[in-house]
This record gives C-alpha cells, sequence and structure tokens, in this order.
C-alpha cells in the first residue's frame, strides 16, 4: 500500500505547474524571474506595484493570460527589486536601478530585444528603458501607465500631491486591517458610492469573500506595507514626459474604457492621449475590462506584436538614442598655469588622468576633449553621471585646481560612434553656468534621477546662448 502518491514526472509538472523561478544578478541584489511560452519573440512584462510572480503564478486568470500570450511569444515576468521573490532593498529603487534589473533580467534569459509590456506604475520606466536602449526595444505596450503621477499645471489629470497621499494612507489602512476587516470596510465604502449619483466607484470588488482572500494573499506577498510607502512616494516625484518624444519604437497604448467604473477618477483616456501626442509611433486602445489580464487585451497584443517586430529594422536603423552627457571646464587655468609654470604639464595631466579614472569607475565614456575641459557620455543613467561629476570635482579638488560640471540628458544622434545634436550643446552650456566646484544638472535630469537619493538646490531659471531659459539645478 502507497502512504504517499507517487512523485510526478518532469512531463507532470510542465503540464500542471507555472514556470520555475530563476535569478539574475543585477549588481548585488537578485531579481527573481520566469519564463512563459516560447514565441519567436520576446515580451518582457514591467510589473506594477502589487505583483508577485508566485503569487499571480497561482492565480487561474493569469495562467489563462500568460498561456495566451505564451502562443505569441516567449514571455519573461519579474518581481521588481524589493518586491515578491526578489531581494529586499532598503527604501524605493530608482528608475534607473529598476533598468537594470531589466537588462540582468534580459541577460539572463538571453533576450537580444524585447516588447517592454509596462504596466502601471511599470510603464514611467519601460518609456525610459525604450528610450535609452532603442537596440533593446523593439516595441513598447503601455497598460494604464503615466509618464507622471500628480497634478501639475500642464499636466492636470493627475491627482494632487495632497490627494495622492491620502490614497497611499487609505491603501496602507487596508494592509493593517485583518482581510475580513477589509472586505467589509470595501463593501460599506462601495455602498456608500453607490447611494450617490454623481461619484462612481473606484474600484471593482471581487464577487465573493473567498476571491477577496485570494486577492489579499496575492498583494501580501508582493510588497509589504513599508515598500508600499516608498514605491508611493517615489512615485510622487516621478517625471518622464521630456523623454516621450524621444520613444521611437512603435508604441501601443492601452487606457480603461470611459464606461469602466474607475476610469473617469483616474482620468485613463486623457493620459494616454496625451502620450500619443508626444511619442512619434503611437496608437491607442480601449480596453473595457479591469485588468491587463482580461480576455480583451489579447487580440491588441495579438496585433501589436508582430507589426512591432517586422518594423524592428527600422526602428534600429534611426541613429538616436537618449543619452547622458557630462562636461567638465576647469576655472582659472591660465592663472593657475602662471601660478606653477613649468609644472604645468604635469598638473595638467594629472587632471587628465583623474577624470579618466572616474569615468572607467562609473562607465563612462570619453568622447572628446578641447584644452582643459573634457566631453563623456555612456553611463547607465544620469544618476551614475552625476556621482561620476562629483567624484571627478572632488578628484580634481585634491590637485589645488578648481573645476566645473554640467549634466544634461537629451535625444542624441550617433554619428560614427560620436554624439552630436541639439542634448550635446545644452550639456556644454549647462556647464557653463557652474560655480567652481559645482555640479549643475537641468531639469530633465532632476526628474529622471527620481529615488537616487540626490539631492538638489535650484539655481533658477538660467539662459542658455541661443537656446532660451531652462531651470537648473546643483546638486547639493
Amino acid at each position: 500500500m502507497r502512504l504517499y502518491p507517487r512523485s510526478p514526472s518532469l512531463a507532470d509538472v510542465a503540464q500542471t505547474s507555472p514556470p520555475e523561478t530563476h535569478y539574475a544578478k543585477s549588481g548585488d541584489v537578485h531579481i527573481a524571474y520566469r519564463v512563459w511560452g516560447d514565441g519567436p519573440l520576446d515580451v518582457v512584462i514591467v510589473p506594477p506595484l502589487l505583483f508577485s510572480i508566485l503569487a499571480h503564478g497561482e492565480e487561474p486568470d493569469f495562467q489563462a493570460s500568460l498561456e495566451r500570450l505564451g502562443s505569441l511569444a516567449r514571455v519573461i515576468t519579474f518581481d521588481k527589486r524589493g518586491t515578491g521573490a526578489s531581494d529586499p532593498v532598503a527604501g524605493a529603487p530608482s528608475l534607473e536601478e529598476r533598468m537594470d534589473d531589466v537588462r540582468a533580467v534580459m541577460d539572463a534569459t538571453r533576450s537580444t530585444c524585447a516588447v517592454l509590456l509596462g504596466v502601471a506604475d511599470g510603464g514611467a520606466m519601460s518609456i525610459l528603458f525604450a528610450a535609452t536602449y532603442p537596440e533593446r526595444t523593439f516595441g513598447l505596450a503601455l497598460f494604464r501607465a503615466k509618464p507622471r503621477y500628480v497634478w501639475a499645471p500642464d499636466f492636470p489629470w493627475a491627482p494632487t500631491r495632497e490627494a495622492y497621499e491620502q490614497e497611499t494612507e487609505r491603501q496602507l489602512r487596508y494592509r493593517l486591517l485583518t482581510e475580513a476587516e477589509s472586505y467589509e470596510s470595501d463593501l460599506r465604502e462601495a455602498a456608500r458610492l453607490f447611494s450617490e449619483p454623481r461619484v462612481r466607484l473606484a474600484r471593482e470588488l471581487p464577487q465573493s469573500y473567498e476571491q477577496y482572500r485570494r486577492w489579499t494573499r496575492v498583494a501580501r506577498l508582493a510588497s509589504s506595507p513599508g515598500v508600499i510607502r516608498a514605491l508611493r512616494r517615489m512615485n510622487m516625484s516621478i517625471d518622464v514626459r521630456s523623454v516621450l518624444s524621444s520613444v521611437h519604437v512603435p508604441t501601443l497604448l492601452m487606457y480603461r474604457s470611459p464606461d469602466a467604473p474607475d476610469a473617469e477618477e483616474t482620468q485613463d483616456e486623457p493620459i494616454a492621449r496625451y502620450m500619443a501626442e508626444h511619442i512619434a509611433d503611437a496608437r491607442l486602445a480601449e480596453i473595457s475590462e479591469l485588468g491587463l489580464w482580461s480576455a480583451n487585451v489579447f487580440p491588441h497584443l495579438q496585433q501589436f506584436l508582430p507589426e512591432a517586430w517586422a518594423a524592428r529594422e527600422q526602428t534600429t536603423a534611426r541613429g538616436r538614442v537618449l543619452a547622458t552627457v557630462l562636461f567638465t571646464d576647469l576655472v582659472g587655468s591660465t592663472a593657475k598655469a602662471a601660478e606653477v609654470g613649468p609644472q604645468w604639464p604635469d598638473l595638467l595631466a594629472a587632471h587628465n588622468a583623474a577624470i579618466r579614472r572616474e569615468l572607467t569607475r562609473f562607465k563612462g565614456s570619453e568622447i572628446d576633449t578641447a584644452g582643459d575641459g573634457f566631453f563623456a557620455s555612456g553611463f547607465d543613467g544620469p544618476a551614475r553621471a552625476i556621482r561620476c561629476a562629483c567624484a571627478i570635482r572632488d578628484a580634481v579638488a585634491s590637485l589645488g585646481l578648481g573645476i566645473r560640471v554640467g549634466v544634461h540628458t537629451g535625444e542624441c544622434d550617433v554619428v560614427d560612434g560620436k554624439l552630436s545634436g541639439l542634448a550635446v550643446s545644452i550639456g556644454s552650456r549647462v556647464a557653463a553656468q557652474a560655480d567652481q566646484g559645482e555640479v549643475v544638472v537641468s531639469s530633465t535630469v532632476r526628474d529622471l534621477v527620481t529615488g537616487s537619493g540626490i539631492e538638489f538646490t535650484p539655481k533658477g531659471a538660467r539662459e542658455l546662448k541661443g537656446l532660451g531659459d531652462w531651470q537648473l539645478f546643483a546638486v547639493s
């Protein structure tokens, strides 16, 4: 008589279980990922705040959706650092670190080029990735994504900071309740909203308490209350609107139908149309159901993926890329040369060696030198460029020299492996606005380093020769 059922064969496991969980190394952090399907092209799902490859992998709707999508593509799913089965981290990761994680997962799965499917707050990073690494992105599909999360005069569809913070606290209160308490609270809130004719239901409730328990389990396996607070606070500082025009891959913008329960409150449609106006090759798709895993999303992806794949050669031949440029300039070099006399060539050589050493350390590339100034790029994001700039400043100061440094991120032309164009001119003029010992950045850079821990002091609007007024910031 058998005391235990027989061990399942590998064939049984393949038919009845989600894919095996693997880990990619991103710096010192382990990123958990799974691969679904074996289609001819790759899709990387950049998940929302509440996502867990382990918990979602047990949900029937998610499994069915991934199996459908897996018939078209090899689908790569992962948990963001600090969430789900990935390593915990202190604080909220920056957009730059999130891009590192995507590249690490793509490298681990030997994916050279993929469509990024950015969901909700995974959308901003996906936009930045597509603009920065067009050679690794042949399409961008965004579901309920936003380039900015809080209200601005030129972005009136987002909630105010106060309203966003109130929603954060509401979500945290629900997470600290028991499942039964939070379910009853949701029911009372729904009854209140339905009793007010002009107020629409802010979210769709599950059909039963058992379904609600499953939703709660998924959410709690995805993120702890502290992680939710940190990530949502980081979201309040995200603004990638300046990057939208640098996206040159086919883009599918999926938004909730205006008739959906929460579409009016979240302003899905006007935000999607705003992005479509700023991304050159973008199309809109209205989704009537709530989640990405609903069946009516699949037809849009079924049409979009092969079209994006067919256009990949045209996309990679554009010769334009979003890049961060760094410029340095010695202050008072003529007077210093007169002061030290014959020792000046040795001092200048030490200056050059110090800058090249820091560029190597921060994975920057020397593009050009002119006299006593450097032009560099190649950084894996603006935060690393800023840290490199600060290290250069300190290294040069230790030689008894003064230096100014400027950093800007923008779309550059790539000609014979070198960068040129308006963004390069802006970077040079930003550096000219720095005082001795200062690292100055454009407002674009300031917006893109959200979550990096880098702090700035406003320098106000400065006129950049031939380019008008620009808001500049000094690294504190």
